[in-house]
């Protein structure tokens, strides 16, 4: 079993560097901490940052998650390899760029890249916000699964991964007491389907619903209450048509892991907002 302490960063490709700034500063709010000709860096917290925008194809998409014990790089590797589990070994360069001390990678089913990072560089200073959107953190991402019960399968057999709660097959999953760190919805892709930050009131998230209208950027779904967290949260279109999402979800701590009874929802509108909100999201559709 590999354990994994928390979901670290996700890096998206992208033809157009500049439109990605002005996006991640401007209206999503993050902060540049580093670029280059063909890397841009963007935190939201106190780690060297969260999201990475290189220059690329932009249905290149990677999520890392940081493994609990910093010395478990190799058996984690011998892990994935004796399973049969297409992985390798970042080398020490790949590793400087994604700030990290090392890492290995691997693709899971629906060939999703997977980073597992061990030592990840935090900041030196507090993070200093481009824009005052309440963003307190990183907080999850919904991933593309073209089988989610076999996809589930795959986390739980290989990682300290438990299911919060089920929206139709698709799982939410925790590696720690936060209620989900990656959701799996049903695709006929791989890649990233949206990316969550954490904000630290209701107010935020209202505040920046009025801010996006204001400033034409399309709303997908919200504001509304997700029935699994019980958070508030608002999702928009974003750079490259990423969606991104604000959300205080995962201030919903399970406060007894073990005890906890995943539920399970139908996959309709009502199981995302118990308010009644209707997502302009395919997934998010039955």
């Amino acid at each position: 079993m590999i354990e994994l302490r928390d979901i670290y960063y996700t890096r998206l490709g992208t033809r157009d560097l500049e439109g990605a700034e002005k996006f991640t500063t401007q209206i999503l709010g993050l902060q540049v901490v580093g670029k280059t000709n063909d890397r841009l860096y963007l935190r939201g917290d106190n780690k060297h940052h969260s999201l990475c925008y290189f220059l690329g194809d932009p249905t290149d998409h990677t999520v890392a998650f940081e493994l609990r014990d910093w010395t478990a790089v190799n058996s984690a590797l011998e892990q994935l390899e004796k399973a049969g589990v297409l992985c390798g070994r970042g080398t020490d360069a790949e590793a400087q760029d994604r700030h990290v001390e090392s890492f290995i990678w691997f693709l899971d089913p629906t060939g999703n890249r997977i980073e597992l990072v061990s030592r990840p560089h935090d900041a030196a200073r507090r993070y200093f916000p481009s824009r005052d959107a309440g963003v307190t953190g990183f907080g999850h991402v919904g991933l593309c699964s073209t089988d989610p019960v076999r996809d589930q399968a795959f986390w739980l057999n290989h990682f300290n991964a438990l299911v919060s709660d089920w929206i139709g097959p698709c799982p939410l999953l925790r590696v720690n007491t936060r209620h989900h760190q990656m959701a799996l919805f049903a695709t006929d892709h791989k890649g990233i389907q949206h990316i969550n930050y954490q904000v630290a009131e209701v107010d935020d998230v209202m505040r920046s619903y009025y801010f996006l209208k204001e400033n034409n950027v399309k709303i997908v779904f919200g504001p509304g209450r997700h029935a699994t967290s019980g958070g508030i949260f608002l999702y928009f279109e974003g750079h490259d048509g990423m969606i991104y999402e604000y959300s205080n979800s995962d201030r919903k701590i399970i406060e007894s892991p073990d005890d906890h009874r995943p539920r399970q929802f139908p996959m309709h509108p009502s199981s995302f907002c118990v308010w009644g909100a209707k997502p302009d999201i395919a997934e998010f559709k039955d």
